[in-house]
């Protein structure tokens, strides 16, 4: 007797998935992989990062005078893989949301071109950020430090990537590059998320960002840091409505401190400083200060 009813579990399970491809207007028939996949997003992002920073983030054993071959091996086995995947979103948004006449094959090469070549200055973006953030902390002891070390710029390296995903109409692929850093680091950046250049988040665990939130140039979060929507505006069926702007404007060289919380489709003026753990559901104007107030209990 066997000890455990493998057979039965298996066929429960092939019911359930019946019932919600069912439910879900799925296909039934037997094919290949419907959706893109975490581990392929993965290791190409990886091999995108080496290619990238290819004596920092690449192999132990890299020289520079092959590294421009080990770039080009990099990119060419990346973006061949890439394109895969951005296949595999294209005819899946196409089986749900029916285009005539579209050629998908074409529009894939066509995307996964477009990510090849913003390629520089995606790097040019990350290189201002490493900057920030050397220039930010007095406790970093050099670029390579902030590069291979910090937790902000992992994440800003897979936004950076998953913005340019989302903005080539690819939200699947880029919501799975940047989970992967979130995942990693404990930063949430919606990949909608626009971020100017020099944009440093020192610590960062627990900072939020939500997709329609816009920031500057040279500005600089703490942890805990939440950018986020204060409410959501509902259709005539009661369902939240998607793509409005709800997250807060951060102007250029805005700084805010730990725990702080901005909600709604706020402006933070250029230069403005939010104290630590304060709670911000309107405009500020530039140079402007927020901090908690002080308890004045006790004093006569």
């Amino acid at each position: 007797m066997s000890t455990f009813d493998i057979a039965g579990i298996a066929q429960a399970l092939h019911t359930v998935r019946s019932e919600w491809r069912e439910a879900q207007n799925r296909s039934q028939e037997p094919g290949g992989r419907e959706l893109p996949s975490r581990d392929a997003l993965a290791k190409i992002v990886d091999q995108l990062k080496e290619a990238l920073f290819p004596m920092r983030l690449g192999p132990l054993d890299l020289r520079q005078e092959s590294e421009d071959f080990f770039v080009a091996h990099r990119l060419d086995a990346a973006l061949h893989a890439l394109l895969g995947q951005v296949t595999l979103e294209l005819r899946y948004s196409q089986r749900h949301s029916p285009r005539t006449g579209s050629d998908l094959q074409a529009q894939a090469l066509t995307a996964t071109r477009s990510l090849a070549q913003s390629l520089p200055e995606i790097r040019r973006l990350l290189d201002s950020d490493v900057l920030a953030a050397y220039h930010g902390d007095p406790a970093a002891r050099g670029v390579d430090e902030v590069l291979l070390c910090y937790p902000g710029i992992l994440a800003m390296i897979h936004h950076r990537l998953a913005h340019r995903l989302y903005q080539l109409g690819l939200p699947l692929l880029a919501r799975i590059v940047s989970e992967l850093a979130h995942g990693q680091t404990g930063i949430d950046i919606h990949p909608g998320a626009q971020i100017g250049a020099g944009f440093f988040i020192d610590h960062g665990t627990g900072v939020v960002i939500g997709e329609t939130a816009v920031i500057g140039q040279n500005v600089r979060i703490y942890q805990a840091v939440t950018l986020g929507a204060k409410g959501f505006p509902k259709d005539s069926q009661g369902n939240p409505q998607k793509g409005l702007p709800r997250h807060p404007i951060v102007e250029n060289d805005v700084v805010i401190y730990a725990g702080a919380t901005i909600l709604g489709r706020v402006t933070l003026g250029q230069g403005a400083v939010i104290g630590g753990n304060v709670w911000v559901t309107h405009d500020v104007p530039a140079g402007g200060h927020v901090t908690q107030a002080i308890s004045r209990e006790g004093q006569a």
